[in-house]
C-alpha cells in the first residue's frame, strides 16, 4: 500500500494552512504574508489508530483566486482532496471553483467543515449551503463524507484522517519501492546558493541517491535530496515529497519526472526530449523564462507602431509563483493604446541583466518581484536608468499597484470640449497678432485665459487665446451673455461674421 497524497483546497482564508498546521504540530500559517498561502507546499504526517502508524502526504494549496494552477497542479497529483469550507461563511467562489477541478480530475474528496471553534460558526447552515451547491453529503442524499473540524482544538482531526486513510484504502493505492521513481514536478526555484532546484512527488517507485532525474529537457544527479523537513535522505519511497538541488536547467513545474541509473541514461533522455520537442514544432522555451510577450496576445507590426509600449519584467521565487503573477495581469484592463510587453518572466533575485533588458529602450521598463531580492548593483543602475524596481509579497497588492502603474502609463486620448462660442461683430484693430474685437455671446461662457478658435463657417481660420475682456465699459473675467468688448492673441485676422469658439482639451 502507498501512503494517499492528499491535496487540501478551498476558499482564501477558510482555514486550510490552520488545519495542515495541527495536523503537523507547526506554525507556519503565522509566518505566511498577509495571512494567505502562497505556495504549493507538501509535508508528510503520521497518524495512529488501531490498525497502527499510518503516514500521510498532504498537499497545502492556495486559496487566493490568483493561484488556480497551483491548485490544479496539486489536485492532478492527489489520491485524495479536502474540500474546506468555513462553519462561518459556507460556500464561496473559490470553494465552487475547487469542487470543479476536483471533479476535472475525478478523485474522491471529504469535506471539512472548518472553524467549529468561532463564534459565528454554523455547521448545519452551512450543509444546507453545501447542498445548495448540488454538494451532497452523507445522511443528506449523498455519498460525499464530511467532518466538522477544528484547526485550533484539534475536535474532529482524528477522525478527519480516519477518513482520508479509508478514502485511500478504497482506493486500493498501491506502489513498488524497488522500480525506478517517477512522479511529477509540483514546484521549482533558484536557490541563490545551490542553484536550480526542484520539489517533486513520488507517485510510485523511489530514488536513491547516486542515481539521476530526469524531467523534460533537465537532468540532475540525485546527490543532494531532503525530505519536507529540509533534512538531507539517501532515498525517497513511494507518497513522499522531495527537494532536489542541482538541476541543468529549472525544470516545468507540472511535468512528469523519472528516476534513471547514470548521467548516460539521463542525457539521452534529454536529448530525446529536444528531439520530440523539436518534431512538434514547439517554439516556445523550457524552463520557466518566457521572452517578450503581450497580455493582449500578438499584435501585428502595424498595431505595434501605432502603440506605446510598456516593457515589464517579473522575477518570482518560485515559478508557480509566476503562474499567479501573469493571472493577475490579464484580469487588468486592456487599452488599445497600450501594450504591457512582458520581456522577461523568470525566478531568482532581480539583477543587473534585467535592468539593462528594460532601461534601454525610449522608455524605461519596470520589474516587479515576488518575494524576490534586489541585487545592490541592480538598484544603482535602476536609479540611474529610470528603471522602477519593486518588490511585494502578496499577490493582491502586486496586482493592485500594476493596474495603477499601467493606467498612469497608459497614452491618453486629447478632446476639445466647446464650452462657449461668439459671433464676431466688429474688429476695431489689429497690433502685432493682440486683436481688439466685438462680439455677441451666443452659447456657454467666454472666459479670460481660454483657448480659442476662429470658425469661417465650417473652416477653422485661427487659434489663440482671450487676453481681456470687457463688458460695456468695464474689465470683467468672464461673460456670459450679451455683447462685449475683447483683446484676443491670434495668429490670423478674423473678419465680421466669424465665430469665436472658446474649447477646454480634456485628455482620456
Amino acid at each position: 500500500m502507498r501512503p494517499p497524497i492528499v491535496a487540501v483546497v478551498g476558499h482564501i482564508d477558510h482555514g486550510k494552512s490552520t488545519l495542515l498546521d495541527y495536523i503537523r504540530q507547526t506554525s507556519v500559517v503565522e509566518g505566511e504574508a498577509g495571512g494567505i498561502t502562497q505556495h504549493l507546499s507538501a509535508y508528510e504526517a503520521e497518524h495512529e489508530n488501531t490498525n497502527g502508524k499510518h503516514r500521510i502526504t498532504f498537499l497545502d494549496t492556495p486559496g487566493h483566486e490568483a493561484f488556480s494552477a497551483m491548485r490544479s497542479r496539486g489536485l492532478e497529483v492527489a489520491d485524495v482532496a479536502i474540500l474546506v469550507v468555513s462553519a462561518e461563511e459556507g460556500v464561496k467562489p473559490q470553494t465552487i471553483e475547487a469542487l470543479k477541478l476536483i471533479q476535472d480530475v475525478k478523485i474522491p474528496f471529504i469535506v471539512a467543515i472548518t472553524k467549529i471553534d468561532k463564534p459565528g460558526a454554523n455547521v448545519e447552515k452551512t450543509k444546507m449551503s453545501l447542498l445548495e451547491h448540488q454538494i451532497f453529503l452523507e445522511g443528506l442524499g449523498g455519498e460525499v463524507p464530511y467532518i466538522p473540524v477544528s484547526g485550533k482544538t484539534g475536535e474532529g482531526i482524528p477522525e478527519l484522517l480516519d477518513l482520508i486513510l479509508l478514502a485511500g484504502e478504497l482506493e486500493g493505492l498501491s506502489a513498488d519501492p524497488e522500480a525506478p521513481g517517477e512522479g511529477l514536478v509540483i514546484e521549482a526555484h533558484v536557490d541563490p546558493r545551490r542553484g536550480n532546484t526542484a520539489t517533486l512527488i513520488v507517485q510510485n517507485g523511489s530514488i536513491q541517491a547516486g542515481k539521476y532525474v530526469v524531467s523534460g529537457a533537465s537532468l540532475a544527479p540525485v546527490r543532494i535530496m531532503e525530505n519536507f523537513l529540509g533534512r538531507k535522505i539517501d532515498e525517497a519511497l513511494p507518497g513522499s515529497p522531495v527537494q532536489i538541488v542541482g538541476f541543468s536547467t529549472l525544470p516545468q513545474v507540472g511535468d512528469t519526472w523519472k528516476v534513471v541509473e547514470n548521467k548516460k541514461e539521463a542525457e539521452t533522455a534529454v536529448a530525446s526530449q529536444s528531439r520530440s520537442t523539436r518534431s512538434e514544432g514547439k517554439t516556445r522555451p523550457s524552463g520557466p523564462e518566457r521572452p517578450s510577450e503581450s497580455i493582449a496576445g500578438m499584435a501585428s507590426e502595424e498595431e505595434i507602431i501605432q502603440k506605446t509600449v510598456f516593457p515589464l519584467i517579473i522575477k518570482t521565487d518560485v515559478a508557480g509563483t509566476g503562474e499567479a503573477v501573469l493571472h493577475e495581469l490579464n484580469k487588468l484592463p486592456q487599452h488599445e493604446n497600450l501594450e504591457v510587453r512582458i520581456v522577461s518572466q523568470a525566478v531568482g533575485p532581480i539583477g543587473e541583466a534585467d535592468v539593462k533588458l528594460v532601461g534601454g529602450g525610449k522608455t524605461p521598463g519596470v520589474i516587479v518581484g515576488f518575494n524576490v531580492k534586489v541585487e545592490r548593483e541592480a538598484k544603482d543602475l535602476a536609479e540611474r536608468l529610470g528603471v522602477e524596481v519593486v518588490v511585494f509579497d502578496i499577490i493582491y497588492k502586486l496586482q493592485e499597484w500594476l493596474g495603477a502603474k499601467i493606467e498612469e502609463r497608459r497614452p491618453r486620448i486629447r478632446e476639445e470640449n466647446k464650452t462657449g462660442a461668439a459671433k464676431i461683430l466688429k474688429v476695431f484693430s489689429n497690433v502685432k497678432g493682440r486683436i481688439v474685437l466685438g462680439g455677441r455671446v451666443e452659447e456657454g461662457t467666454l472666459n479670460v485665459g481660454e483657448e480659442v478658435r476662429v470658425m469661417r463657417r465650417d473652416l477653422e481660420i485661427a487659434r489663440g487665446e482671450i487676453t481681456s475682456l470687457q463688458s460695456g465699459k468695464n474689465p470683467v473675467k468672464k461673460i456670459e451673455s450679451g455683447e462685449f468688448g475683447a483683446q484676443v492673441k491670434l495668429g490670423t485676422e478674423p473678419a465680421p461674421g466669424d465665430k469665436l469658439e472658446a474649447f477646454e482639451i480634456v485628455f482620456k
